[in-house]
């Protein structure tokens, strides 16, 4: 339940929740209840030029859903909320790319690289130095030079340069929430929090777009500006014909998903201050909201990320989702207090990093110190201590004061929150009630003015022996894994 108010025009909201690792679909009534929640895998099609998404794939099931879903309800507004560092370059009939994987490992070095189209029978060498040669700094955009293609800005650089005849023919660069907006209802739009979120591309110190995309002749490749919460137009006829959809269904602008969880906490355009939101699932994400710029250092990995109404919030990540994943193994088993107890008893520690991607120690190769897990509980239970550390790592960082509210899938371990208390000691750490907060801020976005249900249940800290010093020599190893260079 998200709230008890009715909905802006008594109807239901569908919100297409795309996250890195699954795809959801849920539909929720005009007085807040989840009404049904359909999910697959977001997979990588690994065949074509380079890893991209399966756009049509998510595009085919997502129609099939809606089409069951309009049997349920009348559906007053479809909201799209996505991941970040994702964009779609169409012209008026479609892709005119497939839409890279911002995983996929782009040329660090000297590589020799194929054109198509125009360009079949040619070579061209595209170097990591070419993007560097043009990125802004990090003063202008306070986003961190990122691995592989999280930096989007990098991504569609490397598509100009590496397949300049098709890049040529782009139309749009849509965002990812923008780009299914656009095929609902064939409006285009740009919006904040995804050019926002270390793209490069944004400037959150002045709300406007960085002098990168000046300087690449991209400006008018980006459609005009709108507010996540804006409805672009209709559903397309056709498609509201298809799906049995009133023909009336809007279709909002959309949001990026860390920003949209984010929407509860924020009063107007203001945070409630001081309070640290923790957005958790492939990635861990702390937003600092109120806390100040500066403490903001590129090599960490530290962002500011651009709420639904254009400010600027100090956030720092890592990919906790991933890396847990990593450390409790392929069939994770939960574990009990005790086994947590006696991996802090026998000082096993996990040390960063184990993820290719994002994060302070990005490029580290993680260990284990100490005695090795002795079951998949205890594998659990390392992961889980693991991903408690890393936060509160973060959170020191970024200087964060007040509550901590933790969201997404964090909140089914029966230790994180707990253990995070602990570690804080007298900044209060709440859990949600509610495992999804990206589908809780679309349907805010549906319901613009009316505020969700908090749910919070506070946690308690635990009795753990050993605690301090464990997260002491955790510290101490990580420091030196920075310090080290290795």
């Amino acid at each position: 339940m998200y709230g008890g108010a009715i909905g802006v025009d008594g109807r239901a909201t569908a919100v297409v929740d795309i996250g890195k690792t699954n795809v959801k679909l849920v539909l929720i009534g005009s007085e807040g209840a989840v009404l049904a929640e359909h999910r697959r895998a977001n997979t990588i099609v690994t065949g074509g030029p380079y890893p991209h998404h399966d756009t049509e794939g998510i595009w085919n099931w997502m129609l099939t859903t809606l089409r069951h879903f309009s049997t349920l309800a009348s559906i007053g507004a479809i909201v799209p909320v996505t991941h970040g560092a994702t964009a779609a370059l169409a012209d008026e009939e479609g892709l005119v790319l497939p839409v890279l994987d911002y995983e996929a490992e782009l040329p660090v070095d000297q590589v020799r690289l194929r054109h198509r189209g125009a360009f079949e029978d040619g070579e061209r060498t595209w170097h990591a130095d070419d993007y560097r040669a043009v990125r802004p700094a990090f003063s202008e955009t306070l986003s961190p030079e990122l691995p592989a293609g999280l930096n989007l800005a990098r991504q569609l650089h490397w598509l100009e340069m590496t397949f300049p005849a098709e890049f040529s023919l782009t139309r749009y660069i849509l965002t990812y929430p923008q780009y299914w907006a656009w095929r609902l209802s064939g409006v285009a739009a740009s919006e904040v929090t995804s050019l926002g979120c270390h793209t490069d591309l944004w400037n959150p110190q002045t709300a406007e777009f960085s002098t990168l995309v000046g300087r690449m002749g991209w400006t008018g490749l980006f459609p005009p500006l709108r507010k996540a919460w804006d409805r672009l137009g209709p559903l397309l006829p056709a498609l509201a014909a298809q799906l049995g959809l009133p023909a009336d269904c809007q279709v909002l602008c959309g949001i990026h998903d860390s920003n949209a969880s984010l929407l509860r906490h924020l009063d107007g355009a203001s945070a409630r201050e001081p309070v640290t939101v923790l957005s958790t699932g492939t990635w861990v994400i702390a937003a600092a909201l109120g806390r100040p710029l500066d403490r903001l250092r590129e090599q960490a990995d530290m962002l500011a990320n651009v709420t639904a109404s254009g400010h600027a919030v100090a956030c720092m990540r890592f990919m906790g989702g991933r890396e847990f994943s990593a450390l409790a193994g392929p069939n994770p088993l939960s574990c009990t207090l005790d086994e947590i107890a006696a991996l802090v008893g026998r000082g096993t520690l996990a040390v960063p990093c184990f993820a290719d991607s994002g994060g302070a120690f990005v490029g580290k190769e993680g260990w284990i110190a100490g005695p090795a897990p002795r079951s998949p509980r205890e594998q659990y239970a390392l992961a889980t201590l693991y991903c408690v550390l890393m936060t509160g790592y973060c959170l020191d960082a970024l200087g964060a004061q007040g509550p901590v509210v933790v969201e997404g899938s964090f909140t089914d371990n029966p230790f994180f929150a707990s253990l995070l208390a602990t570690l804080r000691g007298q900044q209060p750490v709440y859990l949600s009630g509610d495992t999804s907060g990206t589908t809780c801020g679309g349907w805010m976005l549906h319901h613009r003015g009316r505020q969700a249900d908090m749910c919070l249940e506070r946690a308690a800290p635990l009795e753990l022996p050993g605690w301090d010093a464990y997260r002491q020599r955790w510290l101490g190893l990580a420091e030196q894994m920075l310090a080290s260079g290795a």
